[in-house]
């Protein structure tokens, strides 16, 4: 009954969420090119909070756990487990202070109207992901941005979305790559629960009644470890967040 209840609601979603793009894309065109970076990232935030209030048509609710606080003044490296692709949204709403920039696959650089012009305009990276070399030297480009803007790298370090919600291990050369681009950078692991049910189904239907939610841990100095025992620490602490039921 639930799957069958969520074709109609799944159809009203997908109306409100493409409006969405096609307005947010107009906004930021404008916002960029008549006013800057600036103008652009109030764009973006507000555009991520109405993809928010789009999913909430199917049933889905939101809960951001953050204990800390961060220091605007400071390079931050966020790192999280990945379950779907609306990880993004909660993470781009709910840490906006930090100005986070994401490590993307090249595909979606084209063809997706507000999300290709975010990835290309707003300081995210592009990679070529059968290019490991490619990759990493967009990573590093990114890693010395953050350093020189005191902005924020996400990176999700499973590399592909955990479809069930087990996690996968963590691969070591981006985040390496990050930390030795900016060592002076706090690393903010996040725990992401849940957002595997949306597309329990695949992306059509949507699944119903989600409860997705966003923990920020322990921020951690990337100065202070070596990088092997630091990634196995961020591993192990986000894993064990993690709630499979």
């Amino acid at each position: 009954m639930n799957k069958i209840i969520s074709f109609p609601l799944s159809v009203i979603f997908y109306l409100f969420f493409g409006l969405t793009l096609l307005i947010f894309h107009a906004l930021q065109w404008l916002s960029f090119n008549l006013f800057g970076y600036q103008a652009h990232k109030k764009s973006v935030d507000i555009f991520n909070f109405f993809l928010l209030r789009c999913l909430n048509l199917v049933g889905t609710r939101f809960q951001y756990k953050n204990d800390f606080e961060f220091d605007k003044k400071r390079p931050h490296i966020i790192v999280s487990n990945h379950q779907s692709m609306f990880d993004i949204p909660p993470i781009i709403w709910h840490m906006r202070q930090l100005h986070p920039k994401f490590i993307s696959k090249k595909e979606l650089a084209k063809g997706i109207p507000g999300i290709s012009y975010n990835l290309r305009h707003g300081g995210s990276v592009l990679i070529d992901r059968k290019n490991s070399e490619q990759a990493l030297d967009q990573i590093k480009k990114l890693g010395h941005y953050i350093c020189e803007t005191k902005r924020a790298a996400v990176i999700f370090p499973e590399g592909t979305r955990s479809k069930t919600g087990v996690p996968k291990p963590f691969a070591f050369n981006g985040l390496k790559t990050l930390f030795e681009a900016c060592p002076e950078a706090v690393v903010v692991p996040v725990c992401i629960n849940n957002s595997w049910k949306l597309q329990r189904h695949g992306m059509f239907p949507l699944g119903l009644g989600t409860f997705l939610k966003l923990e920020v841990l322990q921020p951690l100095e990337v100065k202070n470890f070596e990088t092997p025992a630091l990634i196995q620490l961020i591993e192990k602490n986000i894993t064990e967040k993690i709630d499979l039921d």
